[in-house]
């Protein structure tokens, strides 16, 4: 039989590709692991700084194709979604694990849905508008719950209360007693997100690096399925958006650099079929093509704080932008780490100590030779140190002060 499910779930799995680029992509991501025990119907748990997703037997065996489909699809939209990681802040759990069931539930075809599923007209005392997202319905049910007035709201929280995994709701037109549209009863599935508990004592330093896989995963998803000539699903375009935003310069990098940094210091070759190779006609020609390589500074000190820093890397990143190379130094009292600026990987802080200048020009003094010019991005709080032998550029914080003792020319992020 688990030969049989297993078969079922890469069916799924093929059939959501098909029809569902990104869902299915984000699903080839994680691991599958069959669970009675700590799931009554699916559900997400951690796996590192990542997720698995597990699936009750029971219940897959009792689900049509399509409702297989719907029901990998709404796992997939609570991590999407980054449910799994910021629902602590809602206090009532489990008026937050109806509310993001009803935003998920949305985005699903109804005849993919397995039966008995979360929906906003399950409460109509309520007038739930539709695609409002989770904090949204999360207060209108709060206020629900506090007037006792949405008996459905009620039922279900009782039985939520009681460990049930599903209880019978009035819905207003619906039902087998309805044969005129006038309304009948329906059992519901109560949202159960136990696996979830893991995640509530994790410290923020972890949930930020889970945070961040996720969003890698979606990136790369995103780029995958465009590239194929795929499209990105409405709801995670917002939430892409979110991910990919990157701050505009504060300093206009490109010209600056072309007439700050001058000349180059490498020089690229690329072949090219479309330039004559007078040597050897047979052969490609090759286009050359100069580039700059600066070194850049980054005060790590104390006082340098978060907002600051999150500063720097945005004009990094503009840096990088304008097709110069970037080596980063990271330094306090000392120089941490120096590596090349990746703007595909996270940033890490190495430092947080006092400030001194001087250890980052004693290295640029003896390694004038590779790069172009020095930057240093600082908040300008420490002693002149000795001047630099090539070309340097002070960049302070939109935060700090300029600092009229360091010699060179200073300008200040606004």
């Amino acid at each position: 039989m688990k030969e049989i499910r297993a078969e079922q779930l890469g069916k799924t799995s093929k059939d959501l590709i098909l029809k569902e680029p990104f869902y299915g992509l984000f699903l080839l991501m994680l691991n599958k692991q069959w669970n009675n025990t700590v799931v009554s119907t699916a559900g997400v748990a951690r796996l590192g700084i990542n997720y698995q997703l597990y699936l009750n037997e029971n219940f897959w065996d009792t689900l049509k194709p399509e409702q297989r489909r719907g029901l990998l699809k709404h796992e997939l939209m609570h991590i999407g979604f980054f449910h799994v990681t910021d629902f602590t802040h809602l206090t009532d759990h489990q008026i937050a694990n109806i509310a993001m069931d009803l935003e998920i539930n949305q985005y699903i075809d109804k005849d993919d849905l397995p039966p008995g599923p979360q929906l906003i007209t399950n409460y109509p005392e309520l007038n739930l508008e539709p695609k409002k997202g989770t904090k949204y319905y999360y207060d209108k049910l709060l206020q629900g719950k506090k007037n006792g007035n949405c008996p459905n709201l009620n039922k279900v929280l009782e039985g939520m209360s009681q460990g049930q995994c599903t209880v019978t709701i009035k819905i207003p037109g619906k039902g087998k007693s309805a044969p005129g549209g006038g309304g009948g009863e329906s059992e519901v599935q109560l949202p159960n997100h136990d696996s979830w508990k893991e995640f509530e004592d994790l410290d923020e330093a972890t949930k930020k690096l889970i945070n961040k896989q996720v969003e890698h995963i979606l990136k790369d998803v995103a780029d995958n399925v465009v590239k194929s000539r795929g499209t990105v699903p409405g709801e995670f375009t917002e939430i892409l958006a979110r991910i990919n935003h990157v701050e505009p310069p504060k300093f206009d990098w490109k010209s600056y650099l072309r007439r700050f940094a001058g000349g180059s210091v490498k020089v690229f070759t690329k072949k090219s079929r479309r330039k004559y190779n007078k040597r050897y006609e047979e052969n490609p020609g090759l286009k050359i093509k100069p580039r700059r390589h600066i070194l850049v500074a980054i005060d790590t000190s104390g006082s340098v704080s978060s907002n600051e820093l999150k500063e720097f890397m945005h004009e990094i990143h503009h840096m990088h932008k304008t097709g110069t190379e970037v080596t980063i130094a990271q330094s306090d009292t000392a120089i941490h780490k120096i590596e090349a600026y990746n703007p595909r990987q996270d940033f890490k802080v190495v430092g947080r100590g006092g400030t001194s200048f001087q250890p980052i020009l004693d290295y640029y003094n003896v390694n004038t030779h590779k790069y172009t010019c020095l930057i240093y991005l600082t908040d300008g709080e420490a002693p002149a140190p000795t001047p630099a032998r090539g070309k340097m550029l002070w960049v302070m914080s939109s935060q700090s002060n300029l600092n009229k003792d360091l010699i060179g020319p200073q300008i200040k992020l606004n």
